[in-house]
């Protein structure tokens, strides 16, 4: 299962509508996140989380590319939560490293 399976699986099991929001550009040959940096859009309630989904030794490089993004500014002003889920295999399970950039 990937990331970014796995983190529907667990935003669904906690009551969140969600929708994946990054594609594939064929002609570009890579994947295109939402604003540059979202992976799943996430809606509950009032609440909108924007997650950037990626293997747990990823993470440091995805919150720097979050940080530094032109558009972190806007989502926040927006009242967006955004948070980086690192997805890693431990003795229990996988657990997702959740930081939170808000």
């Amino acid at each position: 299962m990937s990331p970014t399976q796995r983190t529907i699986k667990v935003l669904k099991e906690d009551g969140w509508s969600v929708a994946i929001v990054e594609y594939w550009n064929p002609f570009a040959r890579r994947r295109v996140d939402l604003f540059g940096f979202i992976d799943i859009l996430a809606l509950k309630g009032d609440e909108t989380l924007a997650l950037q989904v990626t293997s747990g030794t990823n993470v440091s490089a995805r919150v720097k590319k979050i940080t530094d993004h032109a558009n972190i500014a806007a989502v926040r002003d927006a009242g967006w939560r955004v948070e980086v889920w690192g997805w890693r295999k431990l003795k229990s399970g996988w657990s997702p490293k959740i930081v939170d950039l808000s």
